[in-house]
């Protein structure tokens, strides 16, 4: 559950909804062994993949998924734990109409934007994300588009070349597509009352409906998979042919907070009894402030005061896992997979070894990694310094994070 202090530093009313279109059988691919989006490529479902790169991004809130009435045990399958972080609704007959059906879904979510986007495009990114919703105006949508680069040919009733077609300020239109929320909910609920159901996507009802669009550069590498040989190529791409090197940061972070009168601490996600507490940013946990600018380092992010500025009295006394949850979501968000996280906390007191089972249990849960990739260690400073003089308390963290790799030259 989120609780208080959570939605504030969630900041909800910053929030993009989305709708994830999956209701297709996907003929065209002419796949016997069911719907592209459950096709497995580089050993996950088309769809899971999707489903990652909104899951982790830290703009995305609710995700609605709009799947076929028979679907329901394939994308439970597929999908797997991320199955019960979406909300899943039957879609229509058509794919405007599942849409439909998705923006419905979210009236009570009230989000003041909205992205729509096909689950058979899996290579869709944080950047392409970012850039769609940046463009998203109170009455203006977004459309992430690639300027057309082949000549293109109008083709006679005879099967010639009837004509040459321009192919100036041209584009091949790409999802995801952004609007404000309630102008497409209203586009689309009064296309489906009168009836016009030729809409071959998003954009195309925003613009019968007069809400402008504007184009964004698109991504080359989020192709919608629609033939077989799609699936194919992209199943290669992920898997095949020659290896790939992985790219594995390491990121390090320290922080330092002096003591102040008070009864206990936090350390790690954990209060502990102490005759003393530490002064500082939020509840002053200078071993889970180590760990963000650790886990923000391992992506080029900046650090905490960067996301969460000191100044800032929003932040005052909220608990610093909302810091460590958000880093790591930002991480994913980028594609890249925590391998493991080390704190040092250094102190004279109080101890840490009869807390560090609970800090542990407290960090997998935060990171969404196993125990055994998270390492806390304690050590004095012999005596010496402000933490010898029982002054304050001072933390190390490193983390390293493995993000997709490139394929040799």
């Amino acid at each position: 559950m989120t609780d208080a202090s959570e939605m504030r530093a969630l900041a909800a009313d910053d929030k993009v909804a989305v709708v994830i279109v999956a209701a297709g059988r996907g003929a065209r691919a002419g796949l016997a062994d069911g719907p592209k989006q459950y096709q497995t490529i580089g050993g996950r479902a088309v769809i899971a993949r999707t489903l990652d790169m909104f899951l982790a991004h830290p703009r995305i809130g609710p995700v609605v998924v709009a799947i076929h009435a028979d679907d329901s045990a394939l994308f439970r399958s597929a999908a797997g734990a991320n199955a019960d972080r979406v909300i899943t609704v039957t879609g229509g007959a058509s794919r405007q109409d599942s849409v439909r059906l998705g923006l419905l879904a979210l009236r009570g979510y009230a989000p003041s934007q909205v992205l729509v986007h096909d689950a058979v495009r899996p290579f869709v990114d944080a950047e392409l994300i970012d850039r769609t919703i940046a463009a998203i105006g109170e009455r203006q949508g977004a459309l992430p588009a690639l300027p057309v680069a082949d000549t293109l040919k109008r083709e006679s009733a005879a099967g010639m070349i009837g004509e040459t077609v321009s192919r100036n300020g041209l584009h091949a239109a790409q999802t995801p597509q952004g609007f404000p929320f309630w102008p497409i909910l209203a586009a689309h609920e009064k296309a489906h009352h009168l009836g016009k159901t030729d809409f071959t996507d998003d954009a195309a009802i925003a613009e019968w409906a007069h809400i402008p669009v504007k184009i964004v550069p698109g991504s080359p590498d989020n192709v919608k998979l629609t033939w077989a040989r799609d699936i194919s190529m992209a199943d290669q791409r992920l898997s095949g042919g020659r290896p790939r090197f992985p790219d594995i940061r390491t990121g390090n972070g320290y922080d330092v907070h002096a003591f102040e009168p008070g009864d206990h601490v936090t350390l790690c996600g954990v209060s502990i009894p102490h005759g003393k507490k530490l002064s500082g940013h939020s509840d002053a946990d200078v071993g889970l402030h180590a760990l963000t600018d650790a886990l923000l380092a391992t992506c080029g992010a900046g650090d905490i005061g960067t996301h969460f500025p000191p100044s800032d009295p929003q932040w005052k006394g909220v608990a610093s896992r909302i810091f460590v949850e958000y880093a790591a979501k930002l991480v994913r968000a980028r594609g890249g997979r925590i391998a493991n996280a080390d704190i040092t906390l250094i102190c004279e007191a109080p101890r840490v070894g009869p807390h560090r089972e609970a800090m542990t249990e407290t960090l997998s849960a935060m990171l969404a990694i196993s125990r055994d990739r998270i390492s806390i260690k304690a050590t004095t400073n012999e005596k010496l310094g402000f933490v010898g003089r029982e002054e304050g308390i001072a933390a190390i963290a490193t983390a390293s994070v493995v993000f997709p790799g490139d394929v040799p030259e």
